[in-house]
């Protein structure tokens, strides 16, 4: 009867911590979705203070530097996580996306292709590829304008090019 006893509240423990555990995200979350950023960063941090290695809550910190504009500690966030958990998709990819913000196409990809090693079915991953090769067929269009024998298609290229990424712009 103790053993079955001690059985039952262990349950409830467990199920009660998840039920806690499960907040703290959904509280985060509900925090980044209407911007309140420095309620979110305060309960993210503090969340990891207990659990320094949850990549849940340390992808949501990312989210929650960057909408500070906090964008390198962001940088820095997602690095360390594609570090610990190089078989997250979510980590390379976000970081892509800061990466092609800056311009920094060639970093960007490499990430991108490692989201979709670690997970070929990841979508937005490979609809993020395809726009990063856009975003570089387009540089690489604007400096064959630039160069001495320049040809109109190249120019004519480039604008099909920025006008199929404006098209897929949210």
């Amino acid at each position: 009867m103790h053993s079955l006893l001690s059985l039952i509240l262990s349950c409830l423990l467990l199920a009660f911590s998840a039920g806690v555990k499960a907040d703290v995200y959904s509280d985060v979350n509900r925090l980044v979705v209407s911007e309140q950023w420095a309620k979110a960063q305060t309960q993210a941090e503090q969340h990891l203070k207990s659990q320094p290695t949850d990549p849940q809550m340390r992808l949501l910190l990312s989210r929650i530097q960057d909408g500070l504009g906090q964008t390198a500690a962001a940088m820095q966030t997602l690095q360390a996580l594609t570090q610990s958990f190089p078989e997250l998709p979510e980590p390379h990819n976000n970081l892509a996306a800061l990466l092609a913000r800056q311009n920094r196409y060639a970093e960007a990809l490499t990430e991108l292709q490692a989201a979709v090693r670690a997970r070929p079915d990841y979508a937005t991953a490979q609809e993020n590829l395809g726009d990063v090769y856009i975003a570089m067929a387009i540089e690489a269009y604007q400096n064959a304008s630039k160069a001495p024998a320049a040809q109109p298609r190249a120019a004519n290229k480039r604008l099909a090019a920025e006008h199929l990424l404006k098209a897929s712009a949210p």
